[in-house]
């Protein structure tokens, strides 16, 4: 067995370069946008875990179990995921965007002790907008690694650019005498 080295695929890659999508935005609006889609891949994240998990709820229900999915409900009460997406809108349009489902009236649906059929279709229901919530998720993937190649084909045209991403500390003068 001969011991070849691997060639680093570090050396084929190649380097992001401008897209006329972001050419509206300052360096500190990519940034900011950027945010939003880390915060908003966050959001949809956690409600695709929350989704998941009632899914399983209703599956034990529908199994006959008893549903406890009111130990979840505190958890989510406060979070939509639809305010993150208007966030986006006002920086690119999100035509390409799959659509997302009512998660507050899904999550408003209690399963049925011993209803076999309504808790199946509410177990469709969730799986249905489990999916959606991956598509989104997807979709936010798409857009956060395109507004993190604008970034770094920004810094290859201007390497001092990466300097402003840095937190500015007041230097202390040392005066002799």
């Amino acid at each position: 067995m001969t011991n070849r080295p691997t060639a680093d695929p570090r050396r084929f890659r190649v380097a992001p370069e401008r897209s006329p999508e972001f050419a509206h935005l300052t360096l500190d609006g990519l940034r900011t946008y950027r945010r939003a889609l880390n915060t908003e891949e966050g959001r949809v994240s956690y409600w695709r875990r929350i989704i998941q998990a009632r899914l399983d709820l209703v599956r034990v229900a529908e199994a006959g179990g008893p549903p406890t999915q009111d130990n979840l409900r505190g958890v989510i009460t406060e979070v939509r995921v639809e305010s993150g997406r208007q966030a986006l809108q006002e920086i690119l349009p999100v035509d390409d965007m799959p659509p997302l489902p009512d998660l507050p009236a899904l999550w408003a649906c209690e399963p049925i002790p011993d209803d076999v059929e309504f808790n199946s279709k509410l177990a469709g229901d969730l799986a249905r907008a489990e999916a959606q919530l991956s598509a989104y998720r997807t979709a936010l993937h798409k857009r956060l690694a395109a507004a993190t190649g604008e970034l770094i084909a920004r810094y290859r045209e201007q390497p001092t650019l990466c300097l402003s991403a840095l937190p500015t500390v007041p230097v202390m003068r040392v005066v002799n005498g």
